[in-house]
């Protein structure tokens, strides 16, 4: 990730932290994050020892945490590490990225990272670096900004926004890419993964006003596996082969 890149990412993050949860741990923004973790938590052990990159506020962790496993995270951002720390004061939290992750080989059983991938700029570096760290059967499992019908303009929406100063929590140009299926198939296979499934979540997305937003979370089961060019995000997961 270039410095300029690396460097607005992080204050972007670093100055929102203190407002993010209001976002994701409120109103529809639960129902939201809750909705898509869960579709991040399901390829996962339990009771396993979790890396969570792009850990945020620990919202994520909170939840693994909660099903019997320990966890750490590992963000970009200090100030959303500090937050996540109070709020799992048993997990460690370090500042990082996934493209060079400070752990040693076969450290982890699991693996997270929710929305988060799309910011990152070498994410074969992230794979290999996940790859290595995980320990032999373990699983890594990404949710992400998917390539499809109702996201192909957001990019442009994030350009303009910026221009005009619109200020909006999460709706900056940071240069991310968007993925496709047999993009995401590829970089798991190339970086060793086995078992790559995908899966495609969120039709109804946080930012719609609430009767949009609760008509479409009612007819959302039904998007995602009939209509899945409707949703939102990209959910891969891949299993490290066993030695």
């Amino acid at each position: 990730m270039s410095t300029t890149r690396h460097d607005k990412i992080q204050h972007h993050y670093d100055s929102i932290a203190d407002v993010y949860d209001h976002h994701y741990d409120h109103h529809r923004g639960r129902r939201y994050h809750t909705h898509v973790s869960s579709q991040l938590m399901h390829p996962l052990p339990r009771g396993g020892r979790l890396l969570d990159i792009g850990c945020g506020t620990g919202l994520f962790v909170e939840k693994y945490i909660k099903i019997g496993g320990t966890a750490v995270g590992l963000d970009i951002s200090g100030k959303m590490i500090s937050r996540a720390q109070h709020r799992c004061p048993t997990s460690d939290f370090i500042v990082g990225t996934g493209e060079k992750i400070p752990f040693s080989e076969n450290s982890f059983e699991a693996i997270s990272s929710l929305l988060v991938f799309s910011y990152v700029k070498d994410p074969q570096a992230m794979l290999r670096e996940s790859y290595r760290v995980l320990k032999p059967g373990g699983v890594i499992s990404i949710c992400t900004l998917g390539k499809k019908l109702l996201t192909r303009g957001i990019p442009a929406i994030y350009q303009l926004g910026e221009k005009m100063k619109i200020p909006h929590l999460v709706m900056k140009d940071f240069g991310e890419h968007y993925y496709d299926k047999d993009e995401m198939i590829s970089l798991f296979s190339q970086a060793g993964f086995l078992d790559v499934g995908v899966s495609w979540c969120s039709f109804a997305h946080i930012d719609m006003i609430d009767p949009l937003f609760n008509f479409a979370q009612k007819v959302e089961p039904f998007v995602e596996k009939r209509v899945p060019q409707l949703a939102y995000n990209i959910c891969v997961s891949g299993r490290k082969p066993v030695d």
